[in-house]
């Protein structure tokens, strides 16, 4: 019957149908830093994606799920929201398959949040973001995020406004605040509004797609990138290499991978007092994730010019290390 019902005649008198449920595919678009997985983060509810002030903090696509219970004003609905990596120039293997994981997620997509930091000037890398959405032909709301940085009235929002209402005929123009939660409810109701009728697409209690090994692995990955400084945060990254489930603990070994032997020496630190750093407050983060007791044991490994290295690149993709994982009868 498609997107229609029957009606049954024959229900007791007083009886409603039910509101239509409304769900679909919402890819979250921006420079480096615009504030996509803060605002994933915020309207999930739970952290599902690591946050620093760091460039390209995010290397791939994740996957947020939100159901929306009814309300007066809007239908219940299930919006898949899908993080994705900085738009920008990709100049290594990891940069290219950073921008492959942005243009997967615009495949099929239902609806874009290009969202702009609005205490930038406009330049040359959003006209890049834009572009790519233009070329999507996917309709686009445009999130002015960050407006609780405005230094004055936000009477300076109108002219940003109309400044991006002539570059492109956006569906919605939503100032918000994703690090505080401000204009997150319109952003719901306009949401939900806009999504067409259709199913739950992931069970009620699923928050991501994202595997508890990958999640443990961005987790120390973030600690790494609060902890270092210059190149050492852009030139790490980190691979599980066990991950033993016991019902009141459990074991975790990682290896940090880098590129140089000096940043190897920056990551462990004098005497290990680096990497112990990281590894504790990692540890903690990752016991309040799984709600139980871990052991952490961390490695620093040297991968010269990993990310020069395609076939290095693709093994870091959780979805490839799962495909390993379940042929080997891992859990």
């Amino acid at each position: 019957m498609g997107a229609f019902a029957l009606v049954d005649f024959r229900k007791p008198r007083g009886a409603r149908p039910q509101m239509p449920f409304h769900s679909g595919f919402v890819c979250i678009l921006g420079r480096p830093n615009a504030g996509k997985s803060t605002l994933l983060n915020a309207l999930v509810g739970e952290k599902i994606a690591i946050i620093s002030p760091k460039p390209q903090t995010t290397r791939n696509r994740i996957l947020g799920i939100l159901n929306v219970p009814k309300e007066k004003r809007r239908p219940a609905g299930q919006v898949v929201l899908i993080d994705t990596p900085g738009v920008h120039r990709p100049d290594t293997s990891l940069g290219k398959k950073m921008m492959a994981e942005v243009r997967e997620a615009l495949d099929g997509c239902d609806l874009i949040l290009l969202i702009v930091d609005v205490t930038r000037r406009f330049a040359r890398a959003d006209q890049s973001v834009l572009d790519l959405a233009k070329e999507s032909n996917t309709p686009v709301f445009l999130l002015l995020n960050k407006i609780d940085l405005l230094r004055g009235s936000k009477d300076e929002l109108l002219p940003i406004i109309a400044g991006y209402s002539k570059l492109h005929d956006f569906r919605e123009i939503i100032p918000l605040s994703a690090r505080m939660s401000e204009g997150l409810e319109i952003l719901l109701e306009k949401l939900i509004s806009f999504l067409p009728q259709g199913p739950h697409y992931f069970p009620e209690d699923q928050v991501t797609d994202q595997p508890v090994r990958f999640m443990v692995a961005e987790v120390i990955r973030e600690r790494v990138l609060v902890e270092t400084n210059e190149e050492v945060p852009h030139a790490t990254t980190v691979m599980i290499e066990e991950f033993e489930e016991k019902p009141k603990l459990t074991r975790i070994a990682a290896a940090i991978f880098c590129e140089r032997d000096g940043q190897k020496r920056i990551l462990v630190g004098k005497g290990g007092q680096m990497l112990k750093k990281i590894g504790t407050a990692a540890r903690l983060q990752i016991e309040e994730m799984l709600d139980k007791r871990v052991f952490l044991e961390l490695f620093v490994k040297v991968q010269d010019n990993w990310r020069e290295s395609h076939q290095f690149v693709e093994e870091l993709d959780w979805r490839r290390q799962l495909e390993h994982l379940t042929g080997s009868g891992k859990p």
